[in-house]
């Protein structure tokens, strides 16, 4: 028998104690042997909870109980989690968590103290919630050499986005809309400012390639400054805006990681990908494009990812998962700038001093006679060399630029 301590029980937490008593004998049978919820961790009370019996307070029941062998930490933040991960790590237990967070600030040191303590540290859930994504990156697709990672991360960004395009409803009300259907915080900085995006292809950037990325070292951008406007110049010229985290090898071995809108033909997979759902591309040198698409949040997806993993570990107790991967340090790492792009920009500008400047498709839009104009060039460019350009129009003022 395995035993497994959650902590937290809020949306996650209560998934995964339900998933783990909902399929306890398909469980069983799949990970070789039954695996029992024996704690909860949290502060608040639950009297009436059918799951009563495993409430504790104190963290130290867990650390000091030798039948405990994996911990699933459902907090979120880098906190407690932070300090309790470490914890159960050295005392020999095994820990499996939903938490972006703490694994793309801190997925190194864990990573190693797992292997230094022989015991696993697994983060299915962090990226893609439902969707898998880790596994298959580090293991089914370890033959190639990953040159690339582009993807929708976020659903809340996505089902706004989809909102703005398909009912012509401005940022503020599709956000409103997604707040009240439960897609978005009441604070919904870290999904429309890009920072949950961010941390996400983080991670995978550093499985994929190597070496750890730290959230600070990838220019994030998000969605709150897209309007209406944008939405019809994009749909005018056969595309779509997506908020896309991407994750590019360089030739030198260095990686180029960044979270920004960006237009995406209509014929690419990407612009079907709509309301809540997210898609994540890798690009190998020998499988080419593989596409993974599905719902990257809610409460039982994202527990179905943890218990996965809780089942992988159950499954070679004694015996340590490798996931693992080498310190980062400016020199992983290579700026936006040095990226070339064909550019969509949006400026108080004529049609004509846009086209002249930058050469390229002026597409029709809301702001045909308004004082302003969109362009998208033909010409890939870094964006030093796109600014270089607009600086030439003396009467220019920038409202947009998108990838």
């Amino acid at each position: 028998m395995v035993n497994v301590a959650i902590l937290g029980f809020g949306t996650v937490g209560s998934g995964v104690a339900e998933v783990l008593a909902g399929h306890e004998g398909s469980i069983a049978r799949k990970a070789d042997g039954l695996i029992r919820l024996k704690y909860i961790l949290d502060v608040r009370d639950f009297p009436d909870n059918p799951f009563r019996d495993c409430f504790v307070k104190d963290f130290a029941a867990i650390e000091g109980d030798p039948a405990v062998d994996i911990v699933v930490e459902t907090i979120g933040g880098t906190g407690a989690a932070l300090d309790f991960t470490r914890r159960a790590l050295e005392a020999g237990k095994s820990v499996v968590t939903s938490n972006k967070e703490l694994v793309a600030t801190h997925g190194y040191e864990l990573t190693r103290l797992a292997k230094e303590r022989g015991v696993c540290y697994l983060f299915e859930a962090s990226v893609g919630g439902g969707i898998p994504i880790i596994r298959p990156l580090s293991q089914c697709l370890a033959a190639n050499e990953i040159l690339e990672i582009y993807g929708i991360l976020n659903g809340t960004t996505n089902y706004i986005l989809t909102r703005m395009i398909r009912a012509g409803l401005s940022f503020d009300a599709a956000l409103k809309e997604a707040q009240e259907k439960g897609y978005a915080e009441r604070d919904p900085s870290a999904d429309v400012d890009g920072h949950d995006a961010c941390r996400k292809i983080c991670i995978l950037a550093a499985i994929a390639f190597g070496r750890h990325i730290y959230p600070e070292q990838a220019p994030t951008e998000g969605i709150s400054g897209i309007s209406l406007a944008d939405v019809d110049y994009a749909e005018s010229a056969g595309k779509k805006i997506k908020l896309l985290g991407r994750a590019i090898r360089r030739e030198d071995g260095r990686v180029c990681v960044y979270v920004a809108p960006h237009l995406v033909d209509h014929s690419d997979p990407l612009a079907g990908v709509e309301d809540v759902f997210n898609a994540i591309t890798v690009r190998g040198d020998s499988i080419g494009d593989v596409m993974f698409y599905g719902r990257g949040a809610g409460k039982l997806p994202t527990a179905s990812a943890v218990v996965a993993d809780v089942m992988d570990v159950a499954r070679n107790l004694g015996h340590r998962k490798a996931l693992s991967w080498d310190e980062g340090g400016e020199d992983a790492v290579c700026g936006v700038e040095e990226l070339r792009s064909r550019w969509y920009v949006r400026a108080a500008a004529s049609a004509d001093e846009l086209r002249i400047a930058l050469g390229g498709k002026l597409p029709a839009g809301r702001g045909t006679g308004s004082g302003e104009a969109a362009c998208l060039t033909d010409e890939a460019m870094t964006r030093g060399e796109l600014d270089r350009k607009l600086a030439g129009i003396e009467t220019l003022s920038v409202m947009r630029v998108l990838d």
